[in-house]
């Protein structure tokens, strides 16, 4: 029997993919949106708008796709890796033309149903991209120095388009998602020392800049990171957002202020209560056990996907799922170090709970090829 006799003989096909779909990931993915639901509505003083109704409805189109892509083999969405790759790029350049500005920055386009943010989009292309270069790419040339030029410009390419928006978070996390990916395909450790090194020089750089014509960051970017450093400075000011937020944490104890009974959100206190800042809301109405479940969740969403990463025996497909589950990570560690005083605030919400449109369609668009992977892995009686 040969090698693609055996694998068409061993992937699941028809009907028979529902059985082996990860329902326990779908299971916690509904429960951390679920979670986001009773949330707005209590942001909304306890009314599905405007809001939860709107997040629901999204929430529901992308729970369908998830299935869909998930149903679809996995050789034709590394087949498609590149296309997407393209369009993500794309979308990024029409932001500077056609793009709206919110909050300082212009990074969503909108499409009348929905405001996209292409940046979004970038996170899943550039993984999926990485995944099938280094799927396509033999093991012996990984560390070779033309070859790992080669994603660097993959991933150097939407990093200075998100900077543009501007929008310094999101561009570090699609940094840091290519580079991890880079690591797990097999990239000489010496190249990850050099990339520090230099890191190291960039931030030194940057805080030189400060003030000259060669500023690197906004005038806004540095006042964040001088909050972050020493929110007490200005705690009326720039430090406002931060100090709120730590109000709304230390108050809501074990057990919280109980449902709808949260006074920083209820009053106003506390700055984008249904989106960046959502996780103080739980906080402050569910404590310190309300927390730890929403936590519990996303680290049980992160076990399903690296148990069904490591049981790949295809490269593109490995890839792919742990690359994903990182992206994935990033949101919510960053989002909670953020609202927790432990980095500095970057616009970048917390996964299937924060109110958002473009977010949740693509975060379940990723989960979809998670679950394709999962679904089309080949399996020894079917």
């Amino acid at each position: 029997m040969s090698y693609l006799e055996y694998r068409v003989k061993t992937v699941p096909t028809g009907w028979r993919k529902v059985l082996f779909i990860n329902w326990g990931l779908i299971v916690l993915i509904i429960g951390a949106a679920f979670s986001g639901f009773v949330m707005l509505i209590s942001v909304a003083g306890g009314s599905l708008d405007p809001w939860a109704s709107a997040q629901i409805q999204r929430f529901s189109i992308g729970l369908l796709a998830m299935f869909i892509i998930a149903m679809t083999p996995i050789w034709i969405w590394r087949n498609l890796s590149v296309p997407i790759y393209i369009v993500a790029l794309l979308l990024l350049l029409l932001v500077e033309f056609l793009g709206s500005t919110g909050m300082g920055a212009q990074r969503w386009i909108n499409l009348g149903f929905i405001n996209l943010q292409p940046s979004e989009v970038a996170k899943v292309a550039l993984v999926m991209l990485m995944a099938a270069y280094y799927d396509w790419l033999p093991t012996d040339k990984v560390s070779k120095p033309l070859w790992v030029l080669v994603p660097v410009i993959f991933i150097s390419l939407p990093v200075l388009l998100v900077l543009q928006q501007p929008d310094l978070g999101t561009s570090i996390l699609l940094l840091i998602s290519g580079v991890i990916v880079m690591f797990l395909a097999g990239v000489h450790w010496v190249y990850f020392g050099t990339v520090i090194a230099l890191t190291s020089g960039f931030v030194v750089a940057l805080f030189k800049s400060r003030g000259t014509e060669w500023q690197l960051l906004q005038d806004y970017q540095f006042l964040r990171i001088d909050t972050f450093l020493d929110p007490d400075k200005d705690p009326l000011g720039a430090g406002y957002h931060i100090t709120q937020s730590k109000i709304a944490l230390g108050s809501g104890g074990w057990t919280g202020r109980g449902f709808m009974e949260g006074t920083q959100s209820r009053l106003n206190f506390l700055p984008e209560k249904h989106t960046d800042f959502i996780f103080t809301t739980i906080a402050e109405e569910f404590g310190f056990i309300g927390t730890l479940s929403i936590l519990a969740i996303y680290v049980g969403i992160i076990i399903f996907c690296l148990h069904s990463a490591l049981r790949h025996k295809e490269r593109f497909s490995s890839l792919l799922s742990l690359g994903l589950t990182v992206t994935f990570f990033l949101f919510f560690a960053v989002n909670m170090s953020m609202v927790m005083g432990l980095a500095p605030v970057v616009g970048v919400p917390l996964p299937l709970i924060s109110y958002g449109g473009s977010a949740m369609l693509v975060l379940m668009g990723a989960f979809g090829l998670i679950q394709s992977a999962h679904v089309h892995r080949p399996r020894g009686n079917i």
